[in-house]
Parts: structure tokens; C-alpha cells; sequence
């Protein structure tokens, strides 16, 4: 998923930019879809569902934009989450 140039791990939703660990797969190449937090060494970090990924990912979302509430940061990732590769179908 891109928005205006801008890739977000397929999982946690966070953008990918230089300061985000890198995912890898089994072999150790990197998987650009992921975040290093959420896939490591070919396998997601976290057995969860979408709805614990948004519990968890919300008050983050939060405290990082200013102005924005933690049920604003939760309504915008229950719309964008589904979009996700982890979370697709």
C-alpha cells in the first residue's frame, strides 16, 4: 500500500521510512512489505489478530500526531487495516 509515495508495513500500518528496522525473510533478504517489528527471519513477530494489532497500535498512533485522539488514531486504522496485506480476506 502506498499513499503520495509513502509505503506502510502491511501489517502495524507504520510508514517505512530509513529509521524503521527492516523485515527479512528466512534467508535473511529483506522483505520490503513489513516493518522489523512485525516480520522477522520469514515470520510475523506477533500471533494476533487485527483487532489486538489496533489495541496496540492506537495509543501510538496517538501520542505520535499531536492533536489526534487515541479513538481517531482507532477508527482510522479499523478503515485502513483491512487494506493490508496481513489483513486482507
Amino acid at each position: 500500500m502506498e499513499n503520495q509515495g509513502m509505503r506502510f508495513c502491511q501489517s502495524c500500518g507504520m510508514p517505512l521510512g530509513p529509521d524503521v528496522p527492516s523485515a527479512t525473510e528466512a534467508d535473511g533478504a529483506p522483505n520490503p512489505d513489513f516493518c522489523g517489528h512485525c516480520y522477522q527471519n520469514g515470520r510475523y513477530t506477533w500471533d494476533c489478530s487485527m483487532a489486538e494489532m489496533i489495541d496496540f497500535c492506537a495509543p501510538l498512533m496517538a501520542q505520535s500526531n499531536p492533536g489526534m485522539t487515541e479513538e481517531q488514531a482507532r477508527v482510522r486504522m479499523q478503515r485502513f487495516f483491512p487494506q493490508l496485506k496481513r489483513w486482507r480476506g
